[in-house]
């Protein structure tokens, strides 16, 4: 393989680096990949990394060039094996390594992948990955002799999911791991876990044949619903292709939000930690962030991001945050990382405890009428001028409040409402809530004279 690699500016995202494997993405890309990632990690005084892999059908080739890669640079290897990304995550810490680098195309279609880093127990994104392609086109690696050794810990791993879990009752649950990466995780937990297991779509098989692995989208759940009405469970879970997000269905086939999840969990932990801060995205419900004040909590808002939120708690000490995405984050008792398996153990650990059912916790959480998440094409050297022009319209106009530290956020005695710049895609993303329809009707109305005056074509929000 050559040494110096350009690669495609289109997979150096945001948050970690994805594109098409043999289109934007190959072998010989990852080998570069892990020579301009370990030269980085050796600049930080690090030696040690841990590297793991999802199971797409790419993905073990990927993560032998990824190795090589890594290894020539000199660093030590720790391959931890076929997993979701927070197993690699918790290798870092099991293992001790000073880095962290995951094979991963999330929940993105079967024909994508890339790759999730980490460095120095921090999330390696936004600026750093630029420079990691700089490092790259250059070709000025740190070069060495590096070790190349298995450490496998899903058996570990799935030790320390379970640790947590102190119920009193036992729960019939289904599970759908999506034929993702947490599939093999998920069957040897369960088999250790009391109460009745329903599993659905636990092999891992890249192609994701039962439906594409992305529990945010509510049709992805559909197989999930009819499960848990069929076998009668107290709760369904689902879990996306690498095992990071969380899907929540109750015992009448309802969602919950990763909002509403959000606001169930805090109590756990603020029962704990009175006071604590609590982080969520921008895109979150006013509900949750009324919800973690009346528990006593401290709410945060933050920008949406998962490598954004970590950030914040790790600035804040905040023991959880969440994100709409499904990002659930536990610091209280465990590492701050994004985990959907761990966050449904604590889910089912609440609800163990709980006189009250899940679809109960529901009901007492305050109903409020919004949009989903809209997200609409917008180039990507116009949508952030966009967020611009909107927040000099909104400067001194009466009656509202701005939040501007990702996108707009708009709150009026309506409710709000959002406007942000997607960090991965050239999109913009909106979003209303309003305890009352004739609120919200107002909400979308003041959102789409404000993307009107900026020559947007208005987006359907339902």
């Amino acid at each position: 393989m050559s040494e110096a690699r350009t690669l495609d500016p289109t997979i150096l995202r945001e948050y970690d680096i994805r594109g098409i494997v043999d289109d934007t993405l190959g072998a010989v890309d990852l080998h570069a990949i892990g020579r301009a990632f370990g030269t980085m990690v050796i600049g930080d005084g690090g030696r040690t990394i841990a590297v793991g892999y999802d199971g797409r059908l790419s993905s073990l080739d990927l993560e032998a060039a990824l190795v090589d890669g890594l290894a020539a640079s000199g660093l030590k290897v720790l391959r931890v094996g076929l997993g979701p990304t927070p197993m690699l995550y918790y290798a870092t810490h099991a293992l001790a390594t000073d880095a962290g680098a995951m094979i991963t195309g999330s929940h993105n279609p079967p024909e994508y992948n890339g790759v999730k880093m980490v460095l120095a127990g921090r999330p390696f994104f936004a600026d750093a990955i630029q420079e990691l392609g700089r490092v790259a086109a250059a070709g000025d690696f740190a070069c060495g002799r590096g070790k190349v050794l298995d450490r496998p810990v899903l058996e570990a791993y799935v030790e320390r999911l379970a640790r947590d879990f102190d119920p009193v009752k036992p729960l019939a649950v289904a599970w759908d791991a999506g034929n993702g990466a947490a599939g093999d995780a998920l069957t040897m937990l369960c088999a250790g876990l009391p109460g009745r297991h329903v599993l659905l779509n636990e092999r891992i098989d890249g192609t994701f044949p039962a439906h594409h692995p992305d529990p945010t989208v509510e049709a992805n759940l559909e197989q999930l619903k009819e499960c848990v009405a069929a076998e009668k469970c107290d709760l369904g879970i689902a879990f996306d292709g690498d095992g990071d997000r969380i899907g929540v269905v109750d015992s009448l086939g309802r969602v919950l939000w990763g909002d509403q999840l959000l606001a169930i969990l805090a109590r756990d932990v603020l029962e704990d930690l009175p006071g604590a801060t609590i982080i969520a995205d921008v895109k979150t419900s006013q509900a949750c962030f009324d919800e973690i004040a009346r528990l006593g909590g401290t709410p945060l808002m933050w920008r949406t991001g998962h490598s954004l939120i970590k950030a914040k708690m790790a600035e804040t000490g905040a023991p959880l945050a969440g994100e709409m995405s499904g990002h659930i984050f536990f610091a209280h008792r465990y590492y701050g990382y994004d985990d959907a398996m761990y966050a449904g153990m604590r889910l089912l650990a609440v609800l163990g405890r709980s006189d009250e059912s899940l679809a109960e916790l529901r009901d007492r959480l305050p109903a409020m009428v919004n949009t989903p998440e809209v997200r609409f094409p917008c180039d990507e050297d116009r949508k952030f001028q966009v967020i611009d022009e909107v927040r000099e319209r909104l400067e001194g106009m009466d009656g509202i409040t701005v939040h501007d530290i990702d996108g707009v956020r708009v709150q009026s005695d309506d409710g709000w409402w959002l406007l942000r710049a997607s960090n991965t895609e050239a999109v913009l993303v909106a979003r209303c809530e309003s305890d009352s329809e004739e609120g919200l009707k107002r909400l979308k109305g003041a959102l789409a004279d404000q993307l009107r005056a900026s020559g947007l074509k208005i987006p359907r929000f339902s």
